[in-house]
């Protein structure tokens, strides 16, 4: 049975100048970061399909980009993978004083799920000050390396703490409206010379991401997950396509060279067998 000191002999041994890989010793921090997130996504998706498996699997390969990260880090005199653990074990003890008992022995007292997410990120902003940190907004903290919907979400979050909130989907709704409104106005300028183009296409990609940052709106309050909503729509959309495929086929066609109307005779057929279960 392996255990952590393998995997840490064995991303050592592929990092070695001499006798590792060539890829994982050209590597940095910036190229591997895709590949960090690119795992988290594949371990949310495992997760989304039940799949316990593969979400062992993916969780593997996680663990080996932090394991990556840190002995690039070891290897730069800066931090090793024990200064990881210990980091992140003093940090759950510190933000948990409710589970873990201080210097006295005290445990202190929360409420309730809500009141730990606010006695949380107010652990948060004081280690923030701690650390030296100039900025005291509200919204200082939330990074931005996160993928846009998800910062989107934490703005919005942060905000919130400050009453600077809609407290039901219903006004996101009249929002969403509002701000769909404003995409189809801006498609419906003309724009005749190159320099009122790129106008107008600065415009619509202005006013599609107000838009796009309503819908984190109106999935936070209706408390549904952004994240998992669109997985989800990707999924159904791969599933009713590839069914389109096979139908076309079956009758010996392709889609490729189908009128618009074709295809959407396909898709409806598609929709309904999804919907009846047959998919």
């Amino acid at each position: 049975m392996h255990t952590i000191d393998d995997l840490l002999k064995i991303m050592a041994r592929l990092r070695d100048p001499q006798h590792g890989c060539p890829w994982d010793v050209e590597q940095t921090f910036a190229t591997i970061a895709p590949y960090t997130i690119e795992e988290a996504y594949e371990v949310a998706d495992a997760i989304d399909r039940g799949d316990h498996a593969d979400l062992r699997d993916e969780l593997g390969d996680l663990l080996l980009q932090v394991v990556f990260h840190a002995r690039m880090a070891e290897e730069q005199g800066e931090f090793s993978f024990v200064d990881v653990v210990e980091s992140i074990c003093a940090k759950m003890i510190r933000r948990h004083p409710h589970v873990f008992p201080d210097e006295s022995g005290i445990v202190q007292k929360v409420e309730n799920a809500v009141a730990q997410t606010t006695a949380w990120e107010e652990h948060k902003r004081r280690e923030r000050e701690g650390n030296g940190a100039a900025d005291t907004s509200v919204l200082a903290g939330v990074a931005r390396g996160l993928p846009e919907w998800q910062r989107a979400l934490k703005l919005q979050k942060r905000a919130s703490r400050v009453g600077f909130d809609w407290h039901a989907p219903g006004p996101v709704l009249d929002k969403l409206q509002e701000e769909l409104e404003e995409v189809r106005h801006e498609l419906a300028v003309p724009a005749h010379e190159a320099a009122a183009q790129r106008a107008k296409e600065a415009r619509i990609l202005d006013e599609i991401g107000d838009v796009l940052f309503v819908c984190v709106n109106l999935a936070r309050l209706a408390k549904v997950d952004y994240s998992q909503a669109l997985r989800g729509a990707n999924a159904k959309f791969e599933r009713r396509f590839r069914r389109m495929e096979a139908l076309a086929a079956a009758e010996g066609g392709k889609l490729d060279g189908m009128s618009l109307d074709q295809q959407d005779a396909f898709w409806e057929r598609a929709k309904a067998d999804d919907k009846a279960g047959r998919l």
